[in-house]
């Protein structure tokens, strides 16, 4: 069922694009040798070229470019062959130039789709209008002195990638789903870390309000959303504002707004400017970038598996259900981690040990996959062990809380507590037999037809055993003993 917002009016359809910016990993800057590290000193990683020193000339750096034509094959986009740089002028103390080199005429990426998936399973196309390449801004900020404000430059002239969406996305949920995807495939392809508390992607996100079946009505951008959370509220609240508006008798105006999510709303920033309010012309100082259709080939073929792809051989071959394939693709390392355990075992199983006691050994323990409570290595050998018979799939969680624990291998743990399975099958049966002997009265009910006790049988048997009874066989001699 689609998402409506219900107005006093009745029904009314959201309609978001996002424009995510994401910084691209290098070492340097888009037009300067500068570091294009995080952090550092304030102004520390500045160039006479960021801080717009006169007669300093730009200089492209090709590992961006190639950064940016990855993240549009991976975004199944069309590669630009030709594209060109603009100028784009606005005035903020944080733009030394007081002009923003970015792509507008013709960006180097075209039109692509991602597929999102919803909560409910459904599966979704969201169109990509373009991808262009631009340099970030200073900051700007507020707070550091009574009554100045003070500009640090170190992020000035760093390589972002503007990832423009068409506006497809139709609800909170799916504005959510969309960053996510986008943040998963360029952390996949290494062309931007999605560090979002850092900075390093953000969004801006279009929203409008309509009745269902309307042309689009006037949309407003809410600048630089830096979470995924934060983008899902940020939507509700500015559609909920704009569907107040109409319904009251007014009108939207195209305008920049702020989420501020202290208070859950959005405020206007300033009227929302129109191209030709950027007087954009074409760079002077740099040529068009012409690129040559083999070193794109290349670039594609140098490209690791995607996260969709990844998904589909995770099912095809492991035999896992695709929800699981989803959860275990989300992020590379998972992915990894996983196929790491898996390879040459049951695929299935590795992925309910990972999904299941794994993933909760790590929130409990509050490690991540890359400093993991138990190494591949060591899952691995538990999966092992539990295929040989040498501990039943109940031993195995014990074994798998030591080896939390203690950082031990489980084969270790196992012989040192004494807790390999017991397959002796007339050890089974006098345990069997003991139990039955203990519990006459619930043998004559089991016989008279209350066949739902055998369980209870089961499991005085292996309780009896500390749990290291053969299920199976626990299982055929207590049914062998009962008849």
């Amino acid at each position: 069922m689609a998402y409506m917002l219900e107005g006093r009016t009745g029904a009314w359809e959201v309609v978001v694009g996002l424009e995510i910016h994401a910084q691209i990993i290098s070492e340097s800057k888009l037009f300067s040798g500068a570091s294009a590290t995080y952090g550092g000193a304030p102004n520390a990683h500045v160039s006479f070229v960021d801080a717009g020193f006169p007669g300093m000339l730009p200089v492209i750096n090709k590992e961006c470019v190639a950064q940016a034509v990855r993240t549009g094959l991976g975004l199944k986009a069309e590669i630009n062959l030709f594209s060109r740089f603009d100028r784009k002028n606005y005035f903020y103390a944080d733009l030394p130039n007081g002009y923003q080199i970015s792509q507008f005429a013709h960006p180097i990426v075209g039109t692509g789709q991602v597929e999102i998936e919803l909560q409910d399973g459904t599966l979704k196309q969201i169109g990509i209008t373009r991808l262009h390449l631009e340099q970030d801004a200073g900051k700007s900020m507020h707070d550091q002195h009574a009554s100045k404000s003070v500009i640090d430059l170190n992020r000035a002239g760093v390589a972002l990638m503007e990832i423009v969406s068409e506006p497809d996305i139709r609800s909170p949920e799916e504005a959510g789903a969309y960053l996510r995807k986008i943040r998963q495939i360029v952390r996949y392809l290494a062309t931007c870390d999605g560090n979002m508390e850092e900075g390093s992607m953000r969004a801006d996100v279009n929203v409008s309000v309509r009745k269902p079946g309307e042309p689009f009505r006037t949309r407003c951008e809410i600048k630089n959303v830096n979470s995924v959370r934060f983008v899902m509220h940020a939507v509700e609240a500015e559609a909920l504002r704009q569907i107040d508006v109409w319904e009251s008798g007014g009108e939207v105006v195209q305008e920049t707004r702020l989420y501020d999510p202290s208070r859950g709303e959005t405020r206007s920033m300033r009227s929302k400017e129109d191209a030709h309010d950027y007087r954009y012309f074409p760079e002077p100082d740099l040529l068009p970038l012409i690129l040559e259709q083999d070193w794109v080939d290349q670039l594609k073929a140098s490209l690791p598996e995607l996260p969709d792809e990844k998904r589909e051989r995770f099912c095809r071959d492991y035999n896992i259900p695709f929800y699981d394939a989803g959860v275990l693709v989300a992020e590379q390392a998972t992915a990894d981690f996983y196929e790491t355990v898996a390879k040459g075992r049951d695929g299935k199983l590795a992925a309910n040990w990972i999904t299941g006691d794994f993933f909760a050994a790590m929130n409990r323990t509050g490690k991540s996959i890359d400093n993991p409570p138990a190494s591949a290595a060591a899952m691995g050998e538990l999966l092992d062990l539990i295929a040989d018979k040498t501990i039943n799939g109940r031993i195995a969680k014990d074994v798998f809380e030591a080896m939390v624990e203690t950082g031990k291998m489980p084969a270790a743990i196992v012989e040192e507590k004494g807790l390999r399975q017991v397959t002796d099958t007339g050890a089974i049966d006098e345990a069997v037999a003991k139990v039955l002997a203990a519990n006459q009265d619930k043998v004559a009910e089991y016989k008279a037809g209350k066949e739902k006790l055998f369980g209870f049988f089961v499991g005085q048997v292996m309780k009896a055993m500390a749990g290291k009874g053969n299920p199976a066989i626990v299982n055929e001699a207590v049914k062998k003993q009962l008849g």
